[in-house]
């Protein structure tokens, strides 16, 4: 890490979007058993090369089925289960900034109710395609013609609590893709339905060759209670949202937004921010690991987008100020070594950086995600969130 002036504290966690790290104990009942994204990767693919987050402690964590390399990390680490009964990005993201869930948002195995579809129909003044559980890319390939000619949306779910409308670009403008999905979100905000997200899937190309753009958009259900967001806004600190951040949270408690839609620039701003000493909170998803990868079952590309990550993570690190701490974690996992192409009930990594965190602590099977956002706001304002245990005192060398 580069000398730096000393400044106020700064907080940062990465999310590696679907990162998952082994199954966990009830994988079983999500239909998830053997899952382990990192491990069945190394397994697939031969090799993972990683040499940057095995040397802060990635390899070192229980069950990582990693090479150590026989370093000795430099950081902490350790890996999270999660609470809430869910392996969705919205209950992952909320646990993790201190928000586990009682119940977990519904889910629809057959398809979503014909009143509700009928509802949504007559909302937005035209017919719909699917309503089925479907892979996106599949999806489009199959009814992407008919889209075309019928100018009708294709809504569809997954294993995860979603709401998904695909549609092509040039047949329905991004601008009213975007207000349908809006229209979407209003109508399952009610207890009846309750879905986490709904997202906008757009896409363009011909007949034969449909691929969905990078102008995805998530509507976030919000946050039943505070989030650590909220209490830090409320300390009056700012928080960075990069990537789909300020989506998941509905916008509540971020301050700063830079929706990047790929990795390559949710980490160069990541890193910006950090040069520009932005933020007391900076909160970065990197969506392509699960998006591009995970769901796709693309083994290659998956390891590839790992270690593109390690090698940038030099640059993180060389960014940080003196009194940074980071963490890089996930939100659950995306095996794409399995048959299923949804996401996967796994505990998720920990690593944890800075000039200030000790070196080789084993921080162990930590009991819920909250625990993150616990030592977050325990850094950062000096009090104990209402929910999870901060690690802090076992990392902090003063």
């Amino acid at each position: 890490m580069s000398m730096k002036q000393q400044r106020k504290k700064r907080a940062i966690v990465i999310v590696l979007d679907s990162v998952g790290i082994g199954e966990q104990p009830d994988a079983a009942e999500f239909g998830d058993e053997g899952s382990h994204t990192l491990g069945n990767i190394r397994k697939v693919r031969g090799k993972l090369d990683l040499p940057n987050l095995t040397a802060l402690g990635l390899a070192a964590i229980e069950n990582s089925r990693l090479d150590t390399l026989g370093l000795v990390p430099k950081g902490a680490y350790g890996r999270c289960a999660e609470l809430t009964k869910a392996k969705d990005t919205t209950c992952g993201h909320w646990e993790m900034a201190g928000l586990p869930l009682k119940q977990a948002f519904k889910t629809y195995p057959h398809g979503f109710p014909k009143e509700l579809i009928a509802e949504f129909e007559a909302k937005i003044g035209r017919g719909t395609l699917g309503n089925e559980v479907a892979s996106g890319t599949e999806i489009i390939q199959r009814l992407g013609d008919e889209h075309v000619k019928t100018g009708k949306p294709i809504v569809y779910t997954s294993a995860d609590s979603v709401f998904q409308i695909a549609a092509h670009e040039h047949v329905i403008p991004l601008h009213e893709q975007y207000h349908i999905n809006e229209i979407a979100r209003e109508m399952l905000n009610d207890d009846n339905y309750l879905i986490g997200r709904v997202i906008a899937r757009p896409f363009e190309g011909e007949s034969g060759a449909y691929k969905r753009t990078e102008n995805r958009r998530d509507y976030a259900v919000e946050p039943f209670s505070d989030t650590i967001l909220d209490g830090l806004e409320k300390h009056g600190l700012t928080v960075v949202g990069v990537g789909k951040i300020e989506d998941i949270f509905c916008h509540r408690g971020v301050t700063i937004v830079d929706h990047t839609k790929n990795n390559h620039t949710g980490i160069e701003s990541t890193i910006n921010f950090l040069e520009l000493d932005t933020g007391s909170f900076v909160f970065t998803n990197l969506v392509d690991f699960d998006m591009l990868y995970g769901h796709r079952n693309d083994v290659e590309g998956y390891a590839t987008a790992l270690e593109t990550f390690d090698a940038a993570l030099p640059r993180i690190l060389d960014a940080m100020c003196e009194d940074d701490i980071l963490m890089i974690t996930a939100d659950h996992g995306c095996d794409p070594t399995t048959p299923s192409t949804d996401h996967s009930r796994e505990y998720i990594p920990l690593v944890v950086a800075g000039k200030h965190v000790k070196p080789n602590v084993n921080l162990g099977t930590r009991k819920t995600f909250a625990d993150i956002g616990a030592t977050v706001f325990d850094y950062l304002t000096g009090e104990q969130w209402n929910v999870g245990t901060s690690f802090l005192k076992e990392i902090y060398k003063d």
